[in-house]
């Protein structure tokens, strides 16, 4: 499918910008902001359950079933949205997907059945999700071979900062003017955004992949089994999400529980404590970029390791929870940044489709952590979950000793 030239004015409006050469400071900044406002829009629904269940005559126990379909959605869009990049000129595919991304926030916002919220959910991870996947693949095309893991990096803690604000945004905005009034700045936020990204989103060279829709998504396939870095940084990250979730799914039991009875608002502010782990984490694709990815990643699962001893001291102190959240984030955020920033170092040509692939490791570690960690509480209660969360990230480690000599030379 060729793609029609776009007018000589859109041309003038775009900024050209070729891989290879430097990124301006305020671009890099623009891939972060714009990855971190469209993640949020995915994480929006989790503080306003209570009211979605009031407002549509939604049970309590099946309100969870409106994040399950912004999961779903996100899930797809990681298989059908975001490779569509190496085959579609990146800046219109963005257009285009933020422009519909607007249409399913103003569905949600307006939606007066449950079912008509679900099918809005859905369109909102499906979209939302493309988007912040599709400009990460964006941001490392873009950036010359000596700064990939720095822009990465940036857009990446972007991510992380736009996850963690999402859940105090919507609250906020929810108390001054309803639920749907959250979806509704969001669609102005997305509008806004997409005249922005439209002047300043990059030009690339034209995708050189002409195979049809149906072989693009039988390639992701071929990739996974040919491309040893994305099996074995996949894997390192299945290991670290499954790991974090063993800790954010088990958080809420102990903390809404005697002696402490925090409400979920206040239990969800724990995690702004991670924004500082995610800033300090901000460093380690420059240290990849250098060559020293492995360096980082050691390092990286050395603090996840150690983070679950302050973390076990909950039951004693708060203080120790939250040293224990900044550490866990910090090594986290570093081994996701070295992970990615190693993944995309070549195949320019399959870019999105290595971070759709990448990500769904991150989907299944995820969906396994939480799990698991569950189970382990109910029967071990928080010593536990930290147990089973330090023998995972122990895991990890023994897997990228075991596995680093098979990394390509230059990465070893």
């Amino acid at each position: 499918m060729n793609l029609p030239l776009e007018s000589s004015l859109e041309h003038r409006e775009a900024t050209t910008q070729l891989p290879g050469n430097a990124l301006p400071a305020g671009l890099v900044w623009l891939f972060a902001i714009a990855s971190g406002l469209c993640v949020a829009n995915v994480y929006y629904a989790q503080p306003l359950l209570d009211l979605l269940a009031a407002s549509l005559g939604i049970s309590l126990a099946a309100v969870g079933s409106v994040v399950t379909a912004t999961q779903i959605g996100s899930a797809l869009a990681l298989l059908l949205l975001v490779p569509l990049g190496d085959r579609l000129e990146r800046r219109r595919l963005m257009l285009g997907q933020l422009l519909a991304l607007v249409v399913a926030l103003l569905w949600v916002a307006s939606a007066q059945s449950p079912w008509l919220l679900l099918l809005g959910m859905l369109a909102v991870g499906l979209l939302g999700t493309a988007m912040t996947q599709g400009l990460i693949a964006y941001a490392a095309s873009a950036a010359g071979d000596g700064e990939r893991g720095r822009v990465v990096g940036a857009a990446q803690a972007g991510v992380l900062i736009g996850l963690l604000m999402a859940r105090v945004v919507a609250g906020g905005v929810a108390d001054l003017g309803g639920w749907r009034s959250v979806y509704v700045v969001s669609a102005l936020a997305m509008l806004l955004l997409a005249g922005v990204l439209h002047r300043r989103l990059p030009r690339l060279p034209a995708s050189a992949v002409t195979m049809r829709y149906p072989q693009l998504l039988g390639s992701m396939l071929q990739l996974l089994r040919q491309d040893r870095v994305l099996q074995i940084r996949g894997m390192l990250a299945l290991l670290m999400f499954a790991a974090f979730n063993i800790f954010w799914s088990a958080l809420v039991l102990p903390l809404s529980a005697s002696p402490y009875g925090y409400s979920h608002t206040a239990i969800g502010a724990f995690g702004l404590v991670g924004v500082i782990g995610a800033l300090g984490a901000t460093g380690a694709g420059r240290w990849v970029d250098r060559g020293r990815g492995q360096a980082v990643t050691a390092m990286a699962l050395l603090v996840l390791l150690l983070a679950w001893w302050p973390l076990s001291l909950m039951p004693a102190s708060l203080w120790a929870l939250a040293i224990g959240i900044v550490l866990l984030d910090l090594g986290g955020q570093a081994l996701h940044v070295s992970n990615q920033s190693m993944i995309l170092r070549e195949r320019p040509e399959a870019h999105s489709r290595l971070v759709g692939l990448y990500m769904l490791f991150y989907a299944v570690g995820s969906g396994g952590g939480a799990i698991a960690t569950t189970a382990m509480y109910a029967q071990e209660g928080w010593t536990g979950v930290c147990v089973l969360g330090a023998a995972t990230c122990g895991v990890a480690g023994v897997f990228w000793l075991v596995t680093r000599r098979y990394m390509p030379e230059q990465l070893r």
